[in-house]
């Protein structure tokens, strides 16, 4: 595997900010949503932004690699296609499961619509490996895998979180993309320590670093990705930087995306924190500057373990990653293919999060061990982001329903899983609002059925029967 090269400082390119992010000074390179690309279309931001020489890497978000069953060829072939249309120097992905069900545990196949945590144990640490290497075997460029935020935890786990990707990171060789906003959100919601992380985690392998905002609601952190990144996530941050100068850096903005000028100084904080951290490393601790009252008042994500409260920034200096050469992945069976006990590891994986994601998006009940407040609120989330995304991927649905858009898709989501993905979920909607005669306003009812039909193509959905009945008595009805 080559050497991940010098990405410098960058942001996450979305459309809605395409031409905000051309136009910012000082922006090495830029991540894009693989899924959101097709390579033989490229968006002609991306396209200009490449022939000046940034950077584009492809952030995947689909793979699963967390998941029991094996990576998708399909969506493994197609993340390679945007990395080689891209000219990327490498690709990403999450450590998280996104489906659950299927044949390994002969239930139907259940879709997240979100990245969910897996279990820090032996099993998922067997099946995880397997995948990446599946992964880094069908990709032509090195891959890195980054940590997620989580809400909920899951009972009898046996390794702490750098634990886990210290393990995965010496039995595959696979590089890291380490997002401090999540190991500062898991700090809040699961009482872990980012310092604890980082002092176990092989900082040498961070391929590049995520810095992102959220907020905070009754004790829950929300990794939003819609609000400023805030001071302990930059305390986070530094305290990264004072371990190891990471080859790249890059600001996450999904939603409700402010000026460009507030997008500028928001890159221009984290340039000064990585700036004052690695002028920091030069001094000793005698000299170290006060600490901020931020850092202070969140002592865990400030202080370096060792060192008293306002030493956070004073480290000897630390060479870059790429430096380093990469580590050697263990081998699997002699054929190649997985052996017996990686199986057992699926399907025992494959049983555990198949209940999990149940509970979560099909209302069965809660599975022991797992706090039933923390997933309840999970279950909810994963509803609120269910209806945002329709509503950007058919903006028709909140035109027709107005104000009944929301509790109409809450409702519905509540014990109704998303099957094949946001489109599909669309008319699913759809068309149980029209199998229960709704809405009731017969104008909305009839432009509802009509943006169905157009939609649905030759294969109706399920209950096309009655479906076709409702929606010819409601055209007669004009």
């Amino acid at each position: 595997m080559r050497d991940i090269p010098e990405l410098g400082i960058g942001i996450g390119w979305r459309p809605e900010i395409a031409d905000a992010v051309e136009g910012l000074s000082g922006v090495d390179w830029v991540e894009a949503v693989a899924e959101n690309l097709c390579a033989g279309h490229l968006p002609d931001s991306l396209v200009r932004l490449r022939e000046r020489g940034v950077t584009v890497v492809p952030h995947g978000v689909s793979l699963g690699l967390g998941g029991a069953e094996r990576p998708d060829a399909r969506r493994l072939a197609d993340l390679a296609e945007r990395a080689e249309a891209l000219g990327s120097p490498l690709v990403t992905e999450h450590i998280a499961f996104v489906r659950a069900g299927g044949p390994l545990t002969a239930s139907p196949a259940l879709e997240a619509g979100h990245l969910l945590p897996v279990p820090r144990n032996r099993d998922a640490l067997r099946v995880l490996c397997e995948n990446v290497r599946i992964a880094q075997d069908a990709l032509p460029v090195p891959l890195a895998v980054e940590n997620i935020a989580a809400l909920i935890s899951w009972p009898g786990e046996e390794m702490s979180e750098g634990q886990f990707l210290a393990e995965l990171v010496e039995r595959t060789g696979v590089r890291l993309l380490i997002d401090v906003a999540n190991l500062h959100t898991n700090q809040v919601n699961r009482g872990e320590d980012p310092v604890k992380a980082l002092d176990e985690l092989p900082v040498e392998a961070i391929a590049y670093v995520h810095v992102a905002g959220g907020v905070e609601r009754d004790g829950v952190w929300h990794d939003t990705h819609a609000h400023p990144v805030t001071r302990p996530v930059l305390d986070v941050l530094a305290e990264l930087r004072s371990r190891v100068a990471p080859p790249g850096v890059l600001l996450e903005r999904d939603d409700d995306f402010p000026p460009a000028s507030e997008l500028a100084g928001e890159l221009a904080v984290i340039r000064e924190t990585l700036t004052i951290t690695a002028h920091a490393g030069t001094a000793t601790a005698t000299a170290a500057p006060t600490a901020t009252a931020a850092t202070l008042s969140h002592p865990a994500a400030g202080v370096r373990r060792g060192t008293r409260p306002g030493a956070l920034l004073v480290a000897a200096p630390i060479p870059s990653a790429p430096s380093v050469p990469s580590m050697p992945r263990q081998i699997r069976s002699a054929d190649g293919t997985s052996d017996s006990s990686t199986d057992a590891a699926r399907e025992r994986l494959a049983l555990r999060e198949a209940a999990l994601l149940s509970a979560l998006v099909a209302g069965t009940p809660v599975p022991e061990g797992f706090d039933t407040r923390r997933v309840r609120v999970q279950s909810r989330a994963l509803a609120a982001k269910r209806a945002d995304v329709i509503a950007k991927v058919a903006p028709e649905l909140p035109g027709i329903l107005g104000g009944g858009y929301r509790p109409a898709f809450l409702s519905y989501a509540a014990n109704r899983p998303m099957r094949a993905g946001y489109r599909r979920d669309a008319l699913d909607f759809a068309e149980h609002l029209l199998i229960e005669g709704r809405p009731e306003d017969p104008v909305a009812r009839r432009e509802l059925t009509s943006w169905w039909q157009e939609r649905a193509g030759s294969r109706p959905p399920r209950r096309a029967t009655r479906l076709v009945r409702r929606a010819r008595a409601a055209l007669a009805g004009r």
